[in-house]
């Protein structure tokens, strides 16, 4: 399977959040990480994130 890196801060559902230990976050799928979203969520399913949306 292609590996494809995915850039959070370009997606339309990232955001900062204001919680220093969980600074950043996911409209789309509902939760703040420490990393970007899209690495917990190939590390959760094994699979690029399939709700990437280019900013516009």
């Amino acid at each position: 399977m292609e590996k494809r890196k995915i850039n959070c801060v370009k997606c339309s559902h990232f955001y900062v959040t204001w919680d220093p230990n969980f600074p950043r976050g996911c409209k789309a799928f509902q939760f703040k990480t420490r990393n970007l979203p899209s690495v917990e969520v190939f590390r959760a399913s094994g699979r690029a994130c399939l709700k990437y949306e280019r900013k516009e």
